[in-house]
C-alpha cells in the first residue's frame, strides 16, 4: 500500500516535470499502468474474499453431511431390528393367551421387549402412534377400511404394524385399518 501513495503522490503532482520513458507519453502512461495495476489488484482481492466465502460453505455444507450421515447411517440397523421388535409383540399377545403358567414368560418378554425399546429411543427411534388417531398418509399405510357409525371418517381403527420415526424422519409408517362411513 504505501508504494501505491507514493505513485499518487507522484501522478498528482502534474506541475513538477515528469522524466521522459520510451513509449510513453508524458502525461497519461505511467497514471495508466497504475489505474490497471489497481483494478487487477481490486480484482484478485475480490477474488480472494469470494473463495474464502465458498470455503466457509464448503465447511459448513461438510459438517451439515456429516451429521446427517452419523443420524441416519443406522437406519437399516433399525429397520431390521424392527422385525424383532414386531415377533416380540406377537409372542408378547400369544403368552398373555395361554394361561396362568405363562405369567412368568409373560414377564420376561415384557422386560426384554421394554430393554430393547429402551436402547432403540436413546438411538433416536420412536413409535408412531396410531390407532384412534386421524389418518396421515405421511405416517400410515391404510391397508383395509372398516365401516363404522360412532368413528369419524379416516380415523385409525386398528394398527397391524407399528410405525416409527428415527430422528424425525419416517423410517416405517404404521400399517393400519381406517374407518369409513357406513
Amino acid at each position: 500500500m504505501e508504494d501505491n501513495d507514493k505513485y499518487e503522490g507522484i501522478t498528482a503532482d502534474q506541475d513538477s516535470p515528469q522524466p521522459q520513458v520510451p513509449g510513453q507519453d508524458q502525461n497519461g502512461g505511467v497514471s495508466q499502468e497504475l489505474e490497471n495495476l489497481k483494478k487487477e489488484r481490486d480484482g484478485l482481492y475480490d477474488r480472494l474474499l469470494r473463495k474464502q466465502a465458498e470455503f466457509e460453505n464448503y465447511k459448513k455444507r461438510i459438517d451439515r453431511e456429516k451429521s446427517d450421515y452419523t443420524q441416519f447411517a443406522l437406519s437399516e440397523l433399525m429397520k431390521e431390528l424392527l422385525n424383532s421388535l414386531d415377533s416380540f409383540d406377537l409372542a408378547i399377545q400369544n403368552a398373555a393367551a395361554e394361561g396362568p403358567g405363562a405369567e412368568k414368560m409373560l414377564r420376561g418378554f415384557e422386560l426384554i421387549y421394554k430393554q430393547l425399546q429402551d436402547t432403540l429411543a436413546r438411538s433416536g427411534l420412536k413409535p408412531i402412534e396410531a390407532k384412534g388417531k386421524q389418518f396421515d398418509p405421511n405416517y400410515h399405510q391404510a391397508v383395509s377400511t372398516e365401516a363404522s357409525e360412532e368413528l369419524e371418517e379416516n380415523t385409525v381403527v386398528h394398527e397391524m404394524r407399528k410405525g416409527y420415526t428415527l430422528n424425525g424422519r419416517l423410517l416405517r409408517p404404521a400399517m393400519v385399518t381406517v374407518s369409513v362411513k357406513a
